[in-house]
């Protein structure tokens, strides 16, 4: 059970929980093995779906229990504020319509709270987590110290009622004043010391001649600009098309201001929206996938591929290296 865990809290009885980080932030790897805090493969979503085809069949009242998920899609993923409201769709698809969505999302991939069901992102690797300044993809905190790490877990897991596993919870009920319980700061200060000691596995990418000429391609074509090593970020944000960057944000924040043409709708049209995206750590790419902040590219063959822009826009960088130069240049991306 890769993904989930048991408990034996009573003699006979054998209770189930997956609805801890170990859900997402696992990957089962091509050997069997379990790596903790990577990007999970888990097809989460393809699950939801079949459920849902499943929970109608087994309704009594159709017509309710569609109209109850439209409610529900509505509630976690709605942006009111914009116009039209880009979840404003959900209300004339079929409940098939909406399985089929779920059924498109690839396993490293979710259409996690806050986000959108039409805008799912890639799920975050959280191996290195200490080195990266920016959280989400669209970089909604600034982690500063452990502190910020903390209280974004207290949110996340909390705030989104995960912390939840049938009748036993984690938290300690605060004073009836009180109208939110969350985590001690004991436990977690205890979380966010784990996700910093989470290491990568073995590289089983040698290094060699064809990978030290994709190192030469990779520093000749200006990549350590922004992948720059030794962490291959420079922890930066980089704007959207369609968003003006305020005077001010170019005092308080790392920001690139330069727009490579990535598909805006994360960082404008949910509820993560920032208006940038975070300049991703190449680091581990090897065992990653799918790859760009929401999966849309199975591999990094597929990535660096110069037709891909037919139906998945920006990033322009490297497509016009020739086939052995991409091959290089991909080479040494998975030795990192």
């Amino acid at each position: 059970m890769p993904f989930s865990r048991y408990v034996v809290r009573k003699k006979g009885v054998v209770e189930v929980g997956s609805g801890a980080c170990l859900m997402c932030h696992a990957r089962v790897m091509a050997d069997g093995t379990l790596l903790k805090g990577a990007q999970g493969n888990f097809p989460a979503d393809r699950v939801i779906g079949d459920n849902l085809r499943r929970q109608s069949a087994d309704s009594k009242d159709r017509k309710t229990f569609l109209e109850g998920i439209r409610l529900g899609q509505q509630t976690f993923f709605s942006m009111p504020w914009l116009r039209p409201d880009p979840m404003a769709r959900i209300d004339s698809m079929t409940l098939e319509d909406i399985a089929k969505v779920y059924d498109a999302i690839p396993p490293g991939v979710t259409t996690r709270v806050n986000l959108s069901l039409f805008a799912p992102a890639q799920i975050p690797d959280l191996i290195g987590l200490e080195d990266r300044r920016h959280l989400d993809h669209t970089g909604v905190v600034l982690q500063r110290s452990i502190a910020d790490l903390m209280r974004y877990v207290a949110l996340v897991q909390g705030a989104n009622s995960l912390d939840q596993f049938g009748d036993f919870s984690l938290l300690d009920p605060l004073p009836a004043a009180t109208l939110f319980e969350r985590y001690s700061d004991e436990q977690l200060y205890a979380l966010g010391r784990y996700l910093y000691s989470l290491k990568p596995p073995p590289n089983p990418n040698a290094v060699d001649a064809t990978s030290d000429r994709g190192r030469e391609i990779f520093a000749r074509e200006g990549c350590e600009a922004c992948h720059t090593p030794p962490l291959y970020t420079s922890n930066k944000l980089t704007p959207v098309e369609g968003f003006a960057v305020p005077a001010d944000h170019l005092v308080r924040y790392g920001i690139v201001n330069r727009v490579v043409g990535t598909d805006p709708e994360l960082a404008l049209r949910t509820r993560k929206g920032t208006g940038y995206y975070k300049v991703p750590s190449l680091k581990g790419v090897w065992y990653r996938g799918p790859v760009q902040h929401s999966g849309a590219a199975a591999t990094l063959e597929e990535w660096f591929d110069p037709s891909r822009t037919a139906r998945i826009p920006g990033h322009l960088f490297g497509l016009e290296l020739t086939l052995e130069d991409r091959r290089a240049l991909i080479a040494f991306l998975r030795t990192l």
